[in-house]
């Protein structure tokens, strides 16, 4: 077996062993086969397209390049979460601590940001002192003590997938559906969690443009996860606008400590307690998706919901008092408002270009090594359906770095799109995708 007649093979559109799949895995990740090699291979996929079978096998190639995570010291049923990015998207902050407020484990590993999407371990991290490098041994105590942890990932899973993605980046095979699927499911099939639940985001401001492609792509990891024995089920949701107000790492955090008093954003409140509804309905404890619906919105009004957050900080070395006190939270010192030029009512809100302004504020990464200023980003004053009167702010920028402005202006307006007859309805939840088995 080598790597030139494996790219012979898939060149020629035929299907690719599993032998030969995790030939290509292994000797990749250990610099047998070079860069150049592994780019061609990436390309002819991208062309000719993988098979389910060949999608399943590179995903348990590259989820057995490293370790998995074992959560069977954890006392019941062990839930988890993943959305394919977006803006705004803080989803994980208030779904975790619902499901904890109604007994249900919830146990999740997450990222960084990078580019315009943000990430969970850097929002956290707006808290002062919330310690997102817990051992798995800590991870687990605090799991079975209050039903939730949100951790970082251990540098030893997926390797392959790591070393992969970093090439997909740079030889433009990022987007094909296979490749997307294998990424996302080796990484959270590492953690050996009982329920999944995947929220395909589709639209200006995801990875997936259209609904027919977050189709495809939730299809392929729903029957995934079923292959492996994974409870999995997905959500389509839409990101043509950002999810709530806020983005930006600070900002974020509050708003989601916000939603969990019942004072959110109608949209990020609507997907949480979706979100949070499913995965306890599939974690078996509820008979239907409206019961635990039901006391998921009643643990928000009682405060329970809120009383998990602040555990999970304290717990995590963070200062519990920023969830009582939002005003300890770092907000930057240059605030100013974007004004609207015309009347009318807001039709689109291009949610890329959103992230795109609050990364040049400060919020978000061009590489792994930036700096993130935590107080950074926007806040939409008006959103899709909304009238506005000329001279009324469409946003509101925050940011250290004056030379910004001007940028992050110029996006902004280019993302409001103002009309003259309200927008239909803008339908948050697309479609549903449920466990096969």
């Amino acid at each position: 077996m080598n790597i030139y007649n494996i790219l012979n093979k898939k060149k020629n559109a035929e299907e690719l062993t599993r032998d030969e799949i995790f030939y290509f895995v292994d000797k990749f990740t250990d610099d047998t086969i070079k860069d150049y090699q592994a780019s061609a291979l990436l390309m002819a996929i991208c062309i000719n397209d993988l098979t389910f079978e060949e999608t399943y096998n590179l995903t348990d190639a590259m989820l057995h390049s490293g370790d998995i995570v074992d959560l069977k010291g954890i006392n019941g049923v062990k839930v988890d979460k993943h959305s394919t990015g977006g803006v705004g998207d803080t989803t994980t902050l208030v779904v975790g601590p619902l499901l904890a407020s109604v007994g249900i484990n919830f146990a999740k590993l997450s990222g960084r940001g990078l580019g315009h999407t943000g990430g969970t371990l850097d929002k956290l991290e707006s808290i002062k002192g919330f310690n997102v490098g817990l051992s798995i041994d800590e991870f687990i105590r605090d799991i079975n003590d209050i039903g939730i942890s949100i951790n970082g990932q251990t540098a030893n899973i997926t390797p392959a997938d790591k070393k992969i993605y970093a090439l997909r980046d740079a030889s433009a095979t990022v987007d094909n559906i296979g490749l997307i699927a294998s990424s996302i499911m080796s990484k959270k099939l590492a953690v050996d969690s009982d329920v999944l639940l995947l929220d395909v985001k589709v639209g200006s401001g995801s990875f997936m443009k259209t609904e027919e492609n977050a189709e495809k792509l939730a299809n392929t990891m729903v029957k995934i996860g079923e292959k492996f024995g994974r409870k999995t089920a997905a959500l389509i949701t839409n990101m043509d606008e950002p999810l709530g107000f806020a983005v930006g790492n600070s900002l974020e955090v509050i708003e989601a400590i916000n939603t969990l008093k019942g004072e959110g954003p109608k949209d990020l409140t609507e997907i949480s307690i979706k979100i949070g509804a499913k995965l306890a309905f599939l974690s078996g404890k509820y008979s239907s998706e409206d019961l635990a619906r039901k006391e998921l919105i009643e643990n928000i009004t009682n405060g329970k919901a809120l009383l998990k957050f602040k555990e999970m900080v304290s717990r995590q070395g963070g200062d519990a008092s920023f969830v009582d006190d939002n005003s300890k939270f770092k907000i930057s010192s240059i605030r100013k408002e974007i004004l609207s030029k015309s009347n009318g009512y807001v039709e689109r809100i291009d949610a890329l270009a959103i992230g795109e302004a609050a990364k040049e504020l400060g919020a978000g990464r061009e590489t792994k090594e930036d700096e993130i200023d935590m107080g950074s980003g926007v806040i939409l004053n008006k959103k899709v359906e909304d009238m506005v009167k000329e001279g009324e702010p469409l946003a509101t920028i925050y940011t250290e770095n004056k030379e910004s402005i001007d940028d992050a202006m110029s996006l902004i307006y280019e993302a409001y799109k103002i009309g003259e007859k309200k927008p239909d309805n803008y339908k948050l939840i697309l479609k549903e995708v449920d466990s096969f088995v």
